[in-house]
């Protein structure tokens, strides 16, 4: 009688450097996004409570953090900042000489090796706490400004570029935001200049540290009217697509973990690198679940991250990066 198949799978299960060999999904430090969050001043480390591990920083500090993480194998960094004031149309967000744009000429001088992303949204400074120009609020959220919103994102990404960013990542959700955005870089000769849309965002609750880090809450309405329904499976893959369309170098999905059948989607129908944001409200779940002895943060990170590869993002945007990178080192 032939032997059951089921006894020959076990048994490549059962040597742990085998199951090594044969594991189908490979984590590497190279996989791997830093974000960090960057304010104006000097000497500023400031923790974030709803984040754990996570800091505020002004651009000396940002700078020391990311030669450690540099040191440590990590090769891009994903930057978000917080400004001094905001307005409503959310102009220091264009400033060159506002955190963000500091810090990115210091990594450039500095730490030219280092892969620096800068993300390209109004949220953090505007007043109201959206992502565009807005001119109302209704049942369906904040009624935002389509076009006035592209040239304000076009003047952050151009800001950006000028600073010496390598990647932009518009995260708005406006429609044409990469194809305003890419016929800005180009007009002022910013071709090498990427662009990593934010193409596959979902109005989340999985994103509220992250509005306590960037002090970006909204402070009346929603995003529904312009992020996407996390209840839909219709037209999100579009989404996308269009971008890719308009010229977007990489796509990203965010959140994560609760939209791994959208990464998977999405990588069968491009081939273009995809990126996947395990965002803030993933990131403190674990850290506060580790924190009460309900599960082994290592083992819930690392199984995290191999998941979202699995599903078939080639880049992961995750706080757990230095982390990651540490446990990787040692041979995870």
């Amino acid at each position: 009688m032939a032997e059951f198949p089921a006894k020959r799978l076990r048994r490549l299960r059962y040597n742990p450097t085998l199951r090594r060999m044969l594991a189908g999904v490979r984590l590497s430090p190279l996989d791997l996004i830093a974000p960090l969050f960057v304010r104006s001043g000097s000497g500023v480390r400031k923790a974030i409570a709803s984040m754990p591990g996570q800091f505020q920083h002004s651009p000396d500090s940002a700078l020391e953090t990311v030669r450690r993480w540099s040191d440590a194998a990590l090769p891009a960094v994903l930057l978000f900042g917080i400004p001094d004031s905001k307005d409503a149309s959310g102009s220091s967000a264009w400033d060159g000489a506002g955190p963000v744009q500091t810090l990115v000429g210091l990594l450039k001088a500095k730490l030219p090796d280092v892969l620096v992303i800068t993300d390209a949204c109004l949220c953090e400074y505007t007043d109201h706490g959206h992502c565009g120009v807005v001119v109302g609020c209704g049942e369906g959220g904040a009624d935002i400004d389509n076009d006035a919103t592209l040239e304000a994102l076009a003047k952050v990404a151009l800001s950006h570029a000028r600073a010496g960013a390598d990647v932009v990542a518009p995260s708005a959700m406006m429609d044409g935001q990469v194809a305003a955005i890419r016929k800005a870089l180009d007009a002022e000769g910013f071709l090498k200049t990427a662009i990593l849309s934010y193409a596959v965002k979902f109005a989340s609750s999985f994103y509220g540290p992250f509005r306590d880090a960037a002090q970006s809450r909204p402070q009346f309405g929603d995003r529904q009217s312009h992020q996407l329904d996390f209840a839909s499976s219709r037209g999100v893959v579009s989404e996308a697509l269009s971008d890719i369309d308009e010229g977007a170098d990489m796509v990203m999905v965010k959140p994560a973990l609760p939209y791994l059948d959208v990464i998977a989607e999405l990588r069968r129908r491009t081939d273009l690198p995809i990126a996947a944001y395990q965002v803030s409200g993933e990131y403190a779940s674990i850290q506060a679940a580790a924190r009460a002895g309900w599960l082994e943060e290592r083992a819930a990170a690392m199984e995290a991250a191999v998941a979202i590869k699995r599903a078939g993002a080639d880049l992961i945007v995750t706080y757990f990066a230095e982390q990651l990178a540490g446990w990787l080192a040692e041979g995870h």
